[in-house]
């Protein structure tokens, strides 16, 4: 029989992981602010910095963390290809689809999101604890999956092209240079802007907005399902959270353009729009 969690969707209602916390097949990531998962989380979770999942070296921060960092930290994770992995974190998505990102990234695919992190588990009433759970390390091996990463060269070559959409998840004002965080503002040639917290429901403790809704709104946008999506921010932080959107609507083929605006622009030779 297989285990319970292996019918549990990508968008994971709170009320649902409640059920499921006494299942031995879970692992719960919490992304939160390291003070905020001391003072009360989600029974079982296991805190994971932020920063660990990036590689955090000047110009791209965001870029994916070597593979003896990744194996460091899955190891003492204590990952194992039959756990089935929750993310979440207290900012409605942006470290959650990251952390999605990097497991589809080493090839992990049980996984899951709880909708509205620690805002909607918090807000509603579930349960919360400051006990810290011990794991004992395990020796993991990972293989690299590249194919749901675009590089620079990468982005450079879908320009013009009409089965790809690269969705710009910042500011507007990010996106039209009048807020400049890099040697060069404005946005890449051709891409979409639609920010990440646009997807998001304020009203249903920041839960992604419905399908329904965001199709609409994307396709207006020249997204649709059958596209390429490549997401990117500008460290690949908020992007995470677009990452998880692409894929939850079910687009074709989604990708982190990790590097983002800070690799884009601080690069010399990238073209840019205003």
């Amino acid at each position: 029989m297989m285990p319970n969690s292996a019918k549990l969707p990508l968008l994971l209602e709170p009320a649902i992981l409640e059920q499921h916390l006494n299942d031995p097949d879970l692992l719960i990531i919490d992304l939160c602010n390291t003070d905020r998962y001391r003072h009360g989380h989600i029974p079982g979770a296991i805190h994971v910095p932020p920063a660990y999942t990036q590689l955090g070296k000047p110009p791209a921060p965001g870029l994916l963390p070597t593979l003896d960092m990744l194996e460091h930290l899955f190891s003492q994770l204590a990952l194992t290809p039959e756990r089935h992995v929750v993310v979440y974190d207290d900012e409605g998505g942006g470290w959650a689809g990251r952390f999605i990102w990097i497991l589809d990234s080493i090839g992990h695919t049980r996984y899951s999101v709880v909708d509205g992190g620690m805002i909607a588990w918090e807000a509603e009433g579930h349960p919360l604890s400051a006990d810290i759970p011990e794991l004992t390390p395990t020796a993991v091996s990972l293989t690299l999956h590249p194919e749901v990463t675009a590089t620079l060269q990468d982005v450079m070559n879908t320009l013009n092209q009409n089965d790809t959409c690269i969705w710009d998840a910042r500011s507007a004002m990010e996106y039209h240079g009048q807020k400049v965080f890099a040697a060069k503002g404005g946005h890449i040639p051709g891409a979409a802007n639609f920010e990440w917290t646009m997807a998001m429901d304020p009203a249903n403790h920041y839960r992604m907005k419905s399908p329904e809704a965001l199709l609409k709104t994307l396709t207006g946008l020249g997204m649709t399902t059958d596209k390429q999506i490549v997401t990117h921010c500008h460290t690949h932080h908020r992007s995470g959270y677009t990452y998880l959107v692409a894929k939850a609507l079910g687009f074709a083929k989604v990708k982190a353009y990790a590097g983002s605006w800070s690799e884009w622009g601080n690069h010399p030779e990238t073209p840019v729009e205003i």
